[in-house]
């Protein structure tokens, strides 16, 4: 025999409490996610930055001129420069520097940003990557920022940086 027990409609306490307790959890774990993933949207557009800013000034670079003694042309031409050592922006001819340091870039879009250009001289051993030969320079450009972190910006001593490299040759 079957009773029947009337009014059975609805959710008693503890299943409410229960689905309270697991919607909690799941709300929980979403709030944490959040901020993590707007601290990896923020590392990819600084990431990104940094990398357009290196290929612009590696642009201006590759632009500059350097040129050969040319019988029809005229004599040597040296506006892209040699670094004298890992710390040294590049000079050229005149001893004028041809790609100074930027501490701190336009504001204020790239506030934040700064950018080094080193030119090695291809000719002087170890030569660039084993490669000695005097009409081939290696520019390398750095573009540093300090990246975000879980918590806000990184202290002032962390950075990182999109570094860029190009072998260029003597026209």
């Amino acid at each position: 025999m079957r009773t029947l027990i009337p009014n059975q409609e609805g959710m008693s306490v503890a299943e409410v409490l229960i689905a309270v307790a697991i919607m909690g959890v799941g709300l929980v774990a979403l709030c944490s996610a959040i901020p993590m993933a707007a601290y990896g949207m923020q590392e990819g557009k600084q990431l990104s930055t940094a990398t357009f800013l290196g290929n612009q000034r590696m642009e201006q670079v590759r632009n500059a001129k350097w040129t050969a003694v040319d019988p029809v042309a005229g004599p040597a031409v040296d506006l892209l420069g040699v670094s004298a050592s890992a710390t040294v922006a590049p000079v050229g001819d005149g001893g004028v520097t041809t790609f100074p340091d930027e501490a701190a870039l336009e504001a204020p879009y790239y506030t934040g940003y700064s950018r080094t250009v080193r030119i090695t001289n291809c000719s002087v051993a170890p030569g660039c990557g084993g490669v000695l030969y005097p009409a081939l320079r290696r520019v390398t450009v750095t573009t540093s920022y300090r990246p975000m972190t879980g918590v806000g910006v990184a202290p002032a001593t962390s950075t990182k940086s999109a570094v860029l490299t190009m072998d260029i040759s003597q026209r």
